[in-house]
């Protein structure tokens, strides 16, 4: 197994079961790469690797819940013993709240749930995957962020982001926060870090009311995840380019 699966790019993707993250999942995988899906519901996870697979892609479920310690530990192990390395870690598992939501009315509990799921659950696989990734020969790390979570956005008056919110924006801007301080103490390893902006896509995460698709939203990520060794790191990308911090 390690034989064959070492000539292939090994990536991981959270929240692969559904909506971008299985197109992210789909889009690696058409490019010949082996690609775990990692998911917490195992039938939603084995039907989307089941269909990856009817595609022609080398895909395989990886058992994950981001917010659980023991979870993310098994995956590890389970990565190490298929392929013995990680080259891609796709961060994109994440939960929203209420949308308009008012910091004055929050609910704390889905505060912590946001927090916990959105950043926690980030730097808890980063760092269980990391010593993976430090086997790889081009190791790369993308978080799954939004325009939502850019100060300078959110602080233009011109610019239009939906409205007040409490809970889900603040946790992508301090991922946009933490990325910035692995990019430092990653720096000169090789290995690359950036955020993704998909875009306002229909998912369940919004009521399918956004208006591009999964794929569309997958775009971003899948390009940074096929940076060449000289790519950026530790920056805020979305389709046209760079998006301030």
């Amino acid at each position: 197994m390690l034989a064959v699966v070492n000539e292939k790019t090994i990536a991981l993707v959270t929240g692969a079961n559904k909506g971008i993250g299985y197109e992210i999942a789909a889009g690696l995988g058409a490019r010949g790469w082996s690609v775990g899906v990692g998911a917490r519901d195992e039938q939603r996870r084995e039907d989307a690797v089941a269909t990856l697979r009817a595609a022609g892609a080398d895909a395989f479920g990886v058992p994950l819940d981001v917010t659980d310690d023991e979870s993310v530990i098994a995956a590890v192990q389970l990565i190490e013993e298929r392929a013995g390395r990680l080259d891609v870690l796709v961060n994109n598992a994440g939960v929203a709240g209420g949308w308009p939501e008012e910091p004055s009315t929050l609910d704390l509990d889905t505060v912590r749930r946001l927090v916990e799921t959105n950043v926690v659950g980030v730097i808890r696989v980063t760092n269980a995957m990391l010593p993976l990734l430090r086997r790889s020969a081009h190791p790369r790390i993308v978080n799954q962020s939004s325009h939502v979570g850019s100060l300078t956005l959110q602080t233009t008056p011109a610019v239009d982001l939906g409205g007040i919110s409490g809970a889900y924006a603040p946790t992508k801007t301090y991922l946009n926060a933490i990325t910035i301080q692995y990019a430092k103490e990653l720096d000169g390893t090789g290995i690359l870090i950036n955020n993704a902006c998909p875009g306002y896509v229909a998912t369940d995460l919004n009521g399918f009311s956004g208006t591009q698709t999964p794929e569309q939203g997958a775009a971003i990520a899948i390009r940074l995840a096929t940076l060449p060794d000289d790519g950026p790191t530790g920056q805020l990308f979305d389709d046209n380019g760079v998006v301030p911090w």
